[in-house]
C-alpha cells in the first residue's frame, strides 16, 4: 500500500527531474540541484530525494557600521553560487560546555544567510516552515538544525541566521531598534520573493522557533512590518513576553558603551571591533547578574541574565506583543504554542545539582518574580509534594518564562477566527541520572525528527523514542499543511492541552498554580 511519505517522495522525484543535475560517474557520482533566485543561481546537493541549499544570502553582508544598521538587499551575482556547505555564523561569545553542542562558529561576513531543504524545486507549491533558533538572542546559529525530515514529509524547511547581541539588539535612542528582528523580517521577505523556485508556497508560510526564537515569533506577530509574511506560527517555550521598555533598553546600551569607553553612536561601537564588543557584553552581563531583576534582565537564582531583548520602540514594535494580540492583531494567524514540563532544569543541570538549591534561593526567586511567597510556596509544595527546592525552582522558572506567558497569549486570542492550540512536552530525558527531566530544548530533536544526530544525544540520551518523534514531528507537519493538529483547539473556558509523551494525553486546564500569577507583570 502506498503510504503518505512514499507518495510525497515519489511525486517530488518526478517533478524535480528537470532541476536535477548529476555530475561525476559510476558509484562516486554526486547529484546537484540548481535553482534560480532573484539575485542569481545557487547550486545545492541532493541526497535521497531531498535537495539542500546551505548558506544562501538573504541580505547583504554587514560590514563596518552596517553591522548595527538594518539589513540591506542582496547584491546580485553572476554564474552559479555554491550552496553546498553551511555559511558563516553571526558573531557571538563562546557557549560553555556541555551546551556548546551547536555547530562550531564559522567565520565570514556573509552571516545573514539561510538553509533550505525541499523535496521538489519547481512548481509543487508545498507548505513552507521558517525556523528561528534560540540561544538568548546572543548565541546560536542555523547550523545545528537539519530540515531533511520536513522535506521528506512534503514541507520546504528554511532555517535562518540573524544578528545577535549588540549587533542585533543594541538600543541607543537614535531611531533604530530591533535590528535582529528586522533581519528575520528580511529573511521572511526573501522567502516570499524566492521560495516558489524551491517548490514552496509563499502564501502558506509557518514561522516557528524555540526559546528566544519563540519569543521572536511572538514578537513578529505584533510587528507591522511582518504582517502578511506568514500564515501560521509555532512558539516552543516562548510567547513574545521578553521585551524591554525604551528606558531599560537605553540603560543596557549606555552600560555597553561605557564598558567600551566610546561615544553612544553606532559608528563608535562598530569601530571598537567585534571582539571588544563581545567582551563588553560579557562584562555587562556579569554586572547585571549582581543586580537580579526578572522583570528587566533576569539573573534570579539558577537563571541567566537576558541582556538582549526586543525593544518596544513605538515604531518597529509599537506596543507590547500581548497588548497587540489582545487588540486583535494577527487574529488571522493560526497558532500552536507550548512549553516543556521542567524547563528550568537545563539552566541548573549540569552546572549544579538540583540538591544544591537551597530553600532560601527558592524563596528569593519567588520574591524576585513578585509572587506572594506566603501563598505561592505552600501552593507549589501541594501540587509537587515530592519536589525538592531545586525541582521546584525549575518548575517556577518554567511558569515565569514560558507557561504563564503562553497561557496569556492563548487567552488573548479568544474569539480569533484563526485556531490556537496548546501543548506540553512531558517526556523526561534519562540523562544525568534522570534529573534532566522534561527540560528546556528537549522537544527540538523530536520536532525535527533528528534523533540520530549524535550532537543531541547528550540531552536525549542514547535511545530516544522514535514513536514520540513521529507524533511530535507529524503534528508540526500537519499544522504547516492545514493549520490544524489532532487535538481540540484551545479555549479559555477549558484550556485544552496535549501532553506530548510516549503515551500522549489530552487534558483540560493542567495548570494548577496559574491563578497565583494573575497580578504579576510578566512583560
Amino acid at each position: 500500500m502506498l503510504n503518505r511519505r512514499t507518495f510525497l517522495r515519489g511525486t517530488a522525484a518526478a517533478s524535480a527531474f528537470a532541476a536535477l543535475a548529476v555530475t561525476g560517474c559510476g558509484a562516486g557520482r554526486t547529484a546537484e540541484s540548481i535553482v534560480t533566485t532573484r539575485a542569481g543561481r545557487v547550486r545545492g546537493s541532493v541526497t535521497a530525494g531531498v535537495h539542500a541549499f546551505k548558506g544562501v544570502p538573504y541580505a547583504a553582508p554587514p560590514r563596518g557600521v552596517d553591522r548595527y544598521l538594518p539589513p540591506r538587499p542582496v547584491q546580485p551575482w553572476t554564474g552559479v553560487r555554491d550552496a553546498l556547505t553551511l555559511g558563516p555564523t553571526p558573531p557571538q561569545p563562546p557557549t560553555p560546555p556541555p551546551l556548546d553542542f551547536f555547530a562550531p562558529p564559522i567565520p565570514g561576513a556573509d552571516y545573514l544567510n539561510l538553509n533550505i531543504w525541499t523535496p521538489d524545486p519547481g512548481s509543487a507549491r508545498l507548505p513552507v516552515m521558517v525556523w528561528i533558533y534560540g540561544g538568548g538572542l546572543d548565541t546560536g546559529s542555523n547550523g545545528l538544525y537539519d530540515g531533511t525530515a520536513f522535506a521528506r514529509d512534503g514541507v520546504v524547511l528554511v532555517a535562518i541566521n540573524y544578528r545577535l547581541g549588540a549587533e542585533g539588539f543594541l538600543f541607543l535612542d537614535d531611531g533604530l531598534a530591533n535590528i535582529g528582528l528586522l533581519d528575520q523580517i528580511s529573511a521572511l521577505e526573501w522567502v516570499r520573493d524566492n521560495i516558489a523556485a524551491f517548490g514552496g508556497d509563499p502564501g502558506n508560510v509557518t514561522v516557528f522557533g524555540q526559546s528566544s526564537g519563540a519569543m521572536a515569533v511572538g514578537t513578529l506577530l505584533a510587528m507591522p512590518r511582518a504582517e502578511g509574511l506568514f500564515r501560521r506560527a509555532i512558539m516552543e517555550s516562548g510567547a513574545g513576553n521578553i521585551c524591554y521598555s525604551t528606558d531599560t533598553a537605553r540603560e543596557i546600551g549606555r552600560r555597553l558603551v561605557d564598558k567600551l569607553g566610546v561615544a553612544p553612536t553606532r559608528e563608535a561601537v562598530a569601530a571598537a571591533g567585534v571582539e571588544r564588543v563581545l567582551a563588553a557584553q560579557s562584562a555587562v552581563m556579569s554586572d547585571l547578574a549582581r543586580q537580579p531583576d526578572p522583570q528587566r534582565w533576569g539573573g534570579e537564582p539558577g537563571c541567566r541574565v537576558n541582556m538582549w531583548r526586543s525593544t518596544i520602540d513605538g515604531d518597529t514594535l509599537p506596543v507590547k506583543p500581548i497588548d497587540a494580540i489582545t487588540a486583535g492583531v494577527a487574529a488571522d494567524v493560526d497558532v500552536l504554542l507550548g512549553h516543556n514540563a521542567e524547563e528550568g532544569r537545563l539552566s541548573l543541570l549540569p552546572f549544579r545539582s538540583l540538591d544544591s538549591v537551597t530553600e532560601a534561593e527558592l524563596t528569593t526567586a519567588m520574591r524576585l518574580y513578585r509572587l506572594p511567597v506566603d501563598r505561592a510556596l505552600p501552593a507549589y509544595r501541594t501540587v509537587y509534594p515530592d519536589a525538592n527546592p531545586g525541582a521546584l525552582l525549575a518548575i517556577l522558572q518554567a511558569d515565569w518564562f514560558y507557561t504563564i506567558p503562553g497561557l496569556r497569549l492563548a487567552d488573548a486570542r479568544a474569539g480569533a477566527p484563526a485556531a490556537t492550540y496548546m501543548y506540553e512536552f512531558t517526556w523526561r530525558s534519562p540523562q544525568f541520572e534522570g534529573q534532566l527531566g522534561a527540560c528546556h530544548f528537549l522537544e527540538v530533536p523530536f520536532v525535527f525528527d533528528q534523533l540520530g544526530d549524535r550532537r543531541l544525544r547528550w540531552i536525549t540520551g542514547p535511545n530516544p523514542p522514535q514513536q514520540l518523534a513521529d507524533l511530535v514531528h507529524g503534528a508540526w507537519v500537519r499544522f504547516a499543511h492545514t493549520g490544524r493538529v489532532h487535538w481540540p483547539r484551545y479555549e479559555p473556558t477549558r484550556r485544552t492541552t496535549m501532553r506530548l509523551d510516549v503515551q500522549p494525553m489530552v487534558v483540560d486546564d493542567p495548570y494548577p498554580n496559574r491563578n497565583l500569577w494573575d497580578r504579576v507583570d510578566l512583560y
